[in-house]
């Protein structure tokens, strides 16, 4: 049973998610991981012709920006202004703020607008946030065409856990874990068992899956290439598909498709 009463919304959190997260490392090896992935999942990617491409919870909108710059056809959704006006921001200094479909509202509601079928659905660090996370990969599977691919990440209870046994909080693990409301610790942290359950349910496979920053949160003391931000990212690249080092991730990306 999740703890989330409704779907949080990051409009008061929107100065602090683009500081903490996309204002530094952290971010940046998000966005290394997932864009590694999708080209490992569609390898013509920067080079094919138009994709029909559905972001939902697409927060700072970089990933839809770039994907509309390669001339692909992006459809936006979050359920924060503040995020739209941000992603909004962006696309208007790229120059592709009209060949994006924006919308703001619940994903819950997306139905109503009448959307076709998409060769790729993204819903990036969102599922965590949801008051019925199971819900969230059947609901995005009826926007798959037949060939599409829906690319998830999701926050690591695992992760947490660890992360926590590293640092002593011992404390936090004895009883059930509330975040702070205003922690971009999400309160509902996720089990990749559970999540692939939900995929499985869905009619879904998943071909493809990684960590996404498997030691850069654990460090406590920077040494060495610790110090070195492309080395960081290069080593985080290198282990986030590899075994058990994936499963350590703060988050886990999966990347499935229609179970034929």
């Amino acid at each position: 049973m999740s703890k989330n009463t409704v779907d949080r919304n990051f409009d008061d959190l929107s100065e602090k998610f683009a500081r903490k997260v996309y204002g530094g490392l952290k971010g940046d090896i998000r966005l290394a991981v997932i864009w590694r992935d999708l080209l490992a999942a569609l390898p013509d990617l920067e080079i094919q012709a138009p994709l029909r491409i559905l972001d939902i919870g697409g927060g700072l909108g970089q990933l839809t920006v770039a994907l509309a710059k390669l001339g692909h056809q992006v459809v936006y959704n979050d359920l924060s202004q503040q995020m739209l006006e941000v992603a909004q921001k962006l696309a208007l200094e790229e120059g592709v703020m009209d060949k994006i479909i924006w919308c703001q509202q619940p994903y819950q509601t997306l139905k109503d607008q009448g959307l076709e079928r998409f060769d790729l659905v993204m819903s990036h660090a969102l599922m965590e946030w949801l008051a019925e996370p199971e819900l969230l990969i059947a609901d995005l599977q009826q926007y798959l065409s037949p060939q599409g691919l829906l690319s998830l990440t999701f926050y690591n209870q695992n992760a947490l856990v660890y992360r926590n046994l590293i640092r002593g909080n011992f404390n936090v693990l004895q009883g059930e874990f509330s975040a702070h409301p205003k922690s971009l610790t999400p309160g509902e942290p996720l089990q990749p068992q559970a999540v692939q359950e939900w995929v499985d349910q869905a009619g879904l496979v998943t071909d493809y899956s990684s960590g996404i920053r498997v030691f850069h949160d654990y460090v406590t003391t920077q040494r060495g290439g610790h110090e070195n931000a492309s080395a960081v990212i290069d080593m985080e690249l290198r282990h986030s598909v590899q075994e058990p080092f994936k499963w350590l991730g703060r988050y886990i990306h999966f990347i499935c498709s229609v179970a034929r």
